[in-house]
């Protein structure tokens, strides 16, 4: 887990990480159709912490992408994700986490970020997961979507106090 995880603190360290991550370039000719039309059904859930770098630029591209396909975005706690993690057997890794669930059911979620990404790696992973839930064999979009960045916070270190 460590090799897959990059805590960064600094946006020098995250914007250095990102440039070693492929950013996709094909799309499937239904892409934009698919995204605006089953945009309005999903939602955008992610977790964030204050101070988190990746965090942030994770909030301000999926902000973009939600408003330009109309899907809805949202903050969930650390501790819902992580049991979210746990029931897709994932381990917790921080922050930031996103995932993609119908309007009308919490109980189907699918992971579509683990730290930052690229935009159009973002978009690429919402319209994976519109195909996931609408009913595309589950181990096509996995395979197509396993390619997480792992470019998280990097954790705070506790405060000492002084007595």
């Amino acid at each position: 887990m460590q090799a897959a995880i990059h805590p960064v603190s600094d946006v020098g360290s995250m914007k250095a990480w990102l440039s070693r991550v492929p950013a996709t370039r094909d799309f499937p000719d239904d892409f934009i159709t698919t995204l605006k039309g089953q945009g309005p059904a999903f939602v955008i859930e992610m977790t964030t912490t204050p101070g988190c770098v990746p965090c942030g630029d994770l909030w301000m591209k999926l902000g973009v992408l939600a408003h330009r396909y109309r899907w809805g975005l949202q903050t969930i706690s650390g501790e819902n994700a992580m049991i979210r993690s746990g029931r897709l057997g994932l381990p917790w890794v921080g922050y930031p986490v996103a995932w993609v669930r119908p309007v009308n059911d919490p109980g189907r979620t699918i992971p579509i970020a683990i730290g930052t990404d690229h935009e159009v790696n973002l978009a690429r992973n919402l319209y994976l997961s519109a195909k996931m839930l609408t009913g595309v064999r589950a181990a096509v979009g996995v395979r197509a979507m396993s390619k997480f960045t792992g470019i998280v916070g990097a954790p705070t270190p506790p405060t000492r106090r002084h007595r």
